[in-house]
C-alpha cells in the first residue's frame, strides 16, 4: 500500500439527514412574513431594518458547522445578520431550544458580522420575501418539507452563492446541506471565532493533558452508521471487511511514520461493532467512554442521549483535531472537517482504489493551538 502526497481539498460531496416533521414544525413559526405575528417582536432593538442570512440546521456538528460557515461567508459580502437557528436539534430533546448556546459560548459578532444565535430567535420574525421562494408560503405550508425540495434548495442556494450576487430578498434562509458551498478560510473563520462553552472546553482540556500532550497521538474516525442511511458514505462501507482491513493498515502506515514522541491511538466511532473490531486488533487503542446506541439502531446524534451526547461529540472533534496524524474513514464526514483543516497530517482514502492512502501535510496552514 502507497500514500499519495496532495493539499488539495477532497472531492466535492455532501450528505443529507431528511427532516422529521416535528422538528420542522418547531423551528418554521419565526420564519414567517410581517403580519403573521403582530404580537412578536420584529427584531431586536436597533435590528429592525436590517436583512437577515438564517442558518437552520439540526443534523451532526459537522454539518451544522460546516454550513453555518457557508451561510456566514454570504452575510459578510452581503452586509447581513446571521441568525444561527439550531432549534430542533438531534442532540437536544427539546423542540424550542436553541442548540447553539447549549453547547458553544454566544457570539454576538463573527469577523464583523452580527449574529443572533441565541434564545431570542424564539421571539424573532424574519421580514419577508424570502430565498429561497417556498419560503414565502403561508406558515402552515411550511411544516413538512419533502426531501427534493430540500435538495432543491441546496442547489439554489449554491448558485446564488456562485453568483457571487446578493438577493433581493430580505432573508435567506439556509436550511440544507452546504458542504463544499465556501472557502476553506470561512471554515477556519467558524472554528477560531466560536468556542466550545467553558465546562466543554475544560473537559476537553483535561483529557488532551493526561492522555494526548505525552504522546504523539493518532486520531481515528471510523464513521459507521450502525444501521443509519448514510448515503454517500455507504460506498466505502460496501464490503465491510475490507473496510475494517483499510483503517487497520492506514494505522499500521500512521504507526509507521516519523513521530516525536511515544505513538499513541486514539479512536472515535459510532459503532460499538467498530471499537471491538479495532480494539481487539490493537489492543492499545485509546477511547473516550460514552454511550452507543444498539447495534444497527442508529447514528450517536440521537436526541436520546440528551446534551451529553453532544457533549460527547463536541469533546472527540476538537481532540481529534489536535491529533499530530488523523485518519478519516471515510473522508466524506463531516465530522473530521475540523481536523481536516488543522491537524498537522492527514491520512484519507481513495474511493476509487481503496489500497490507496493519501497522505495531507499541513505545512504551511495554522494549526489548532494547544
Amino acid at each position: 500500500m502507497k500514500f499519495y502526497r496532495r493539499s488539495s481539498p477532497a472531492p466535492r460531496f455532501q450528505t443529507m439527514t431528511p427532516d422529521k416533521m416535528i422538528r420542522e414544525m418547531s423551528a418554521t413559526t419565526s420564519l414567517v412574513q410581517p403580519g403573521a405575528r403582530e404580537e412578536a417582536m420584529q427584531m431586536l432593538s436597533g435590528w429592525r431594518n436590517d436583512r437577515f442570512v438564517v442558518s437552520r440546521r439540526r443534523t451532526g456538528f459537522g454539518d451544522c458547522l460546516w454550513s453555518l460557515a457557508a451561510a456566514w461567508r454570504f452575510a459578510k459580502q452581503t452586509g447581513r445578520t446571521l441568525a444561527i437557528d439550531w432549534r430542533g436539534s438531534c442532540y437536544l430533546d427539546e423542540p424550542f431550544t436553541n442548540a447553539f448556546p447549549v453547547f458553544f459560548e454566544p457570539v454576538q459578532d463573527i469577523a464583523g458580522v452580527r449574529v443572533i444565535c441565541d434564545d431570542k430567535i424564539n421571539q424573532c420574525t424574519f421580514p419577508g420575501p424570502f430565498f429561497p421562494t417556498w419560503w414565502n408560503k403561508p406558515p402552515i405550508d411550511c411544516v413538512y418539507r419533502p426531501d427534493e425540495q430540500i435538495f432543491r434548495e441546496r442547489d439554489e442556494l449554491d448558485q446564488l452563492f456562485q453568483s457571487q450576487q446578493d438577493s433581493d430578498a430580505n432573508t435567506v434562509v439556509c436550511d440544507a446541506c452546504l458542504m463544499w458551498r465556501c472557502d476553506q478560510e470561512a471554515e477556519r473563520e467558524i472554528f477560531r471565532s466560536i468556542k466550545p462553552r467553558p465546562e466543554i472546553q475544560a473537559r476537553i482540556d483535561a483529557i488532551y493533558r493526561e492522555h494526548f500532550e505525552p504522546y504523539s497521538v493518532i486520531g481515528i474516525h471510523v464513521r459507521h452508521g450502525n444501521g443509519e442511511d448514510i448515503m454517500g458514505h455507504a460506498p466505502y462501507w460496501a464490503d465491510p471487511e475490507r473496510a475494517l482491513r483499510q483503517v487497520r493498515n492506514a494505522i499500521d502506515k500512521a504507526r509507521g511514520l516519523p513521530h516525536p514522541k511515544p505513538v499513541r491511538a486514539f479512536l472515535c466511532t459510532d459503532s460499538a461493532l467498530v471499537l471491538e473490531k479495532v480494539s481487539t486488533i490493537f489492543p492499545d487503542v485509546f477511547t473516550i467512554p460514552k454511550q452507543f446506541q444498539a447495534p444497527q439502531a442508529g447514528p450517536l446524534h440521537n436526541a436520546a442521549f440528551g446534551a451529553e451526547g453532544g457533549f460527547s461529540a463536541l469533546i472527540e472533534m476538537y481532540l481529534l483535531a489536535r491529533c499530530d496524524t488523523v485518519i478519516r474513514f471515510p473522508p466524506t464526514s463531516a465530522f473530521t472537517r475540523y481536523a481536516r483543516l488543522f491537524a498537522p497530517r492527514v491520512i484519507e482514502f481513495d474511493l476509487n482504489d481503496p489500497s490507496r492512502l493519501i497522505l495531507i501535510e499541513q505545512t504551511s496552514q495554522e494549526l489548532v493551538a494547544s
